[in-house]
């Protein structure tokens, strides 16, 4: 007989998906001994623990409490926090991220972890334009981030909002499904096209 309460966490955590394994298997080519990763929203931790299997040093973050809990239990060490707020400057040789990306419009919202694990708000960017605002301050000096984006959500509009915030971006994995087709950005700092020389 199913436990309810071990339902109803299920039910509440993302599960690792075809997204998930994109940016899995390409932060397994990316990353290395020694670096220290980030993984944003990292859910059950199975993103997390593939870049750990490659040799880097992974923690966790994840807003929901039963998330925090999944990927402790997996051995990720993990922060209940809110993307890269609780970080310091400049520490991090890889950010990655699964982010909610699906478009959902404000009537269709509803208020549980897993809508917070897969909406992306109108258009799908609600919660990668926070991410692109604040993750150029985590990143070491050579650091970049792996970001899964959906052409749901607008991949031309990510790219120019990530220039914005001083990113450049290359697409270095893809995959294409019957209504979307999923991309990993490689984002590295740059110049910000917002920069004006004096």
């Amino acid at each position: 007989m199913t436990d309810l309460v071990e339902r109803r966490d299920l039910d509440q955590v993302y599960q690792p998906a075809e997204d998930s394994r994109l940016l899995a298997e390409t932060a397994a080519e990316r990353v290395g001994d020694g670096d220290l990763v980030l993984d944003v929203g990292t859910g059950s931790g199975h993103v997390a623990a593939v870049a750990e299997d490659a040799g880097a040093d992974v923690v966790g973050v994840d807003l929901n409490p039963l998330a925090c809990r999944d990927a402790r239990d997996s051995g990720i060490p993990v922060v209940q926090a809110n993307l890269t707020d609780p970080f310091r400057d400049g520490v991090f040789d890889a950010v990655l991220f699964n982010p909610p990306y699906l478009p959902t419009p404000p009537e269709d919202e509803r208020d549980d972890w897993m809508e917070y694990a897969l909406s992306g708000g109108e258009d799908g960017r609600a919660v990668i334009e926070p991410f692109l605002d604040g993750v150029g301050r985590v990143l070491a000096p050579a650091g970049r981030v792996l970001l899964l984006v959906s052409t749901l959500t607008g991949l031309d509009a990510v790219v120019e909002y990530a220039a914005k915030r001083g990113l450049s971006a290359e697409e270095v994995a893809a995959e294409s499904h019957p209504f979307e087709r999923l991309v990993v950005l490689a984002l590295v700092p740059g110049r910000s096209t917002d920069e004006t020389t004096n």
